[in-house]
């Protein structure tokens, strides 16, 4: 175990796509993934990226490259867990009920339905984005502010 600080904090996260502007469309209608932070293209390797960021910060990376591809036929979550590499994105919404219908409604697939999690108060759902990478929606427990001594 290390004694030093490293000040990790999340940057964004990278998924490999095989349509680029189809899945741009998708994450900024289905998950608020607005502003465009950066955009890149190579002609060899053929290669387009896109950094999208929601207006708290999170930041997905789509990476389209020429010739890719990969299998993605699960369909239960943990089904993900027999691929190597990242099984899954997870994203904390406030409302994970009306976060997976709207995202279904986008064009996104049920998976898993809005369910309890392990954590007490935590509720959690998947769906798969249009190309079938699997996404997990986690709604946390509600907090409980003290307000201090009554008077």
């Amino acid at each position: 175990m290390s004694d030093v600080d490293l000040g990790l904090d999340v940057h964004h996260t990278s998924l490999s796509v095989a349509d680029l502007d189809a899945q741009r469309a998708w994450y900024q209608r289905a998950l608020g993934l607005c502003e465009v932070i950066e955009e890149f293209q190579l002609d060899e390797p053929a290669v387009r990226t896109v950094v999208l960021q929601s207006g708290s910060g999170v930041r997905l990376e789509l990476i389209e490259r020429a010739g890719a591809s990969r299998d993605r036929a699960y369909t239960d979550p943990l089904d993900a867990a027999s691929v190597l590499g990242f099984g899954h994105w997870a994203v904390s919404v406030r409302d994970l009920d009306a976060a997976f219908a709207s995202i279904v409604a986008a064009g996104g697939s049920a998976v898993w339905p809005p369910a309890d999690a392990v954590r007490p108060g935590a509720r959690f759902a998947y769906i798969k984005d249009p190309e079938g990478n699997l996404i997990e929606l986690i709604q946390p427990p509600a907090t409980v502010y003290s307000l201090g001594p009554q008077h």
